[in-house]
């Protein structure tokens, strides 16, 4: 009889400690799938459009001479030329594209969209001085269009248009950073763990 009782309480205790194993492994997936889906709408949230904007203004003057008769006769034209222009410097995050790693808890950023540069010249004229054998032409109206563009991309390339843009970027995926390492997480780009925001610097 007492025999009897050990093995119906030894069978008792199998099962309850069964039963806690199960539970202890259920709640440890739970939380993994929870900590899964907390990143992936992370990444939701940071992929938006990230515009940074700034404006130009620039004088130039144009000149354009037609020459006849190995130069002899010439018919020239120019004009005073005052630019306003609108440039944006952009990042779409939603096209970033990313793996995780759920075993071993790594969250790899495997592609970051490339800036986009938007120049939108406001061009007036004045000054013009045009001969009727040479006018103003609509090939002369693109060239200047070009030249204006041209000019626009040098001096944003010196200002801190692009750095700025790119600090947003950084501040942007830095909200990735934070929650993977609160989480217990490693965030990794181009395969190299990142730890800080520095990190991203030499990247973009």
């Amino acid at each position: 009889m007492l025999k009897r009782i050990v093995v119906v309480a030894g069978s008792i205790l199998v099962i309850v400690l069964l039963f806690r194993f199960c539970e202890f492994k259920k709640g440890d997936t739970s939380s993994l799938a929870y900590n899964t889906n907390l990143l992936q709408q992370q990444i939701v949230n940071v992929g938006k459009l990230v515009v940074t904007e700034g404006h130009f203004s620039q004088v130039l003057t144009y000149k354009d001479q037609d020459n006849y008769f190995g130069g002899i006769v010439s018919f020239k034209k120019k004009a005073l030329l005052i630019v306003n222009a609108e440039v944006s410097v952009s990042y779409d995050l939603r096209q970033i594209k990313y793996d995780i790693n759920e075993k071993k808890k790594i969250i790899s950023i495997l592609n970051i969209p490339q800036e986009e540069i938007k120049i939108s010249p406001d061009i007036q004229f004045y000054d013009v001085d045009q001969s009727r054998l040479n006018p103003f032409t609509g090939d002369d109206y693109n060239k200047i269009n070009q030249s204006v563009k041209i000019n626009l991309a040098k001096k944003m390339q010196q200002s801190s248009l692009k750095s700025n843009a790119q600090n947003r970027l950084i501040s942007e995926l830095s909200k990735i950073l934070i929650l993977t390492n609160a989480m217990g997480w490693t965030l990794q780009y181009e395969g190299k763990t990142i730890q800080s925001e520095r990190d991203f610097n030499p990247k973009l």
